[in-house]
């Protein structure tokens, strides 16, 4: 399965954010998506996402050499800042998620299994929502998309609000669940990019280019990406 993007362009007014987006995203990569701040890299997944409409250019899966429309259910989409209705406990929200939504989830398992798998303890479980601090909102927004099995998952900055140990424990998850999905992975930290995903891709002044690694070693490579980044 790939995801192809030809041609994407998006304007804001006169500011032209994504100018001419070219790229093909295969399953069971994660690819690491570095920018500078305001980039683009979150209008990038809001046009794949149809939050917001995009000027021209298309996307779409190829499954089986088949190109069809991507569809809601395709997309899991994590943002920066946790969305999660806070007057319901982590139960109740995980509960009603999944009762909205059985008839698509494969694999389906108990609550408390899905608490377990994202190490989410059982003290939390019960609590309200809007007592869960921002990286438990955070690992919530998350379980939820992984839940709902996409099969491309949208990853805007999901690992800054956690602490080191979870962190490490989410960067274990996605590499064991990524030969399931296509991950796209946005960060603007390039040790993370590094130390997680398979591709590097940068976005800068509104176009999208991957990094090759080959024949660099660690050191060459930042250079490369920082190379890249900066401003003419």
């Amino acid at each position: 399965m790939k995801l192809v993007v030809k041609n994407l362009k998006k304007s804001f007014l006169k500011k032209e954010v994504l100018k001419d987006i070219n790229f093909s995203f295969e399953k069971g990569k994660i690819y690491g998506l570095l920018g500078r701040n305001g980039a683009g890299k979150t209008t990038f997944f809001n046009c794949l996402n149809e939050d917001i409409e995009v000027d021209s250019g298309e996307f779409y899966i190829i499954l089986n050499n088949t190109k069809r429309p991507i569809e809601t259910e395709d997309i899991g989409y994590v943002l920066s800042t946790p969305n999660v209705p806070e007057f319901l406990t982590g139960r109740e929200f995980l509960k009603f998620f999944i009762e909205i939504n059985e008839s698509r989830i494969n694999n389906l398992k108990t609550i408390d299994e899905y608490f377990d798998f994202m190490k989410i303890a059982p003290d939390d479980r019960d609590k309200l929502l809007k007592d869960y601090s921002h990286g438990m909102k955070n690992k919530m927004q998350m379980l939820v998309n992984i839940i709902a099995n996409p099969n491309i998952l949208l990853l805007d900055e999901p690992l800054t609000s956690f602490d080191v140990v979870v962190a490490e424990e989410m960067k274990q998850m996605l590499k064991e669940i990524k030969k399931n999905h296509i991950i796209i992975f946005s960060t603007h930290i390039m040790e993370l990019a590094l130390d997680l995903c398979d591709e590097i891709v940068i976005l800068n002044k509104g176009i999208l280019e991957e990094v090759d690694k080959n024949n660099l070693d660690n050191k060459q490579f930042k250079e490369k990406i920082i190379a890249s980044l900066k401003e003419e």
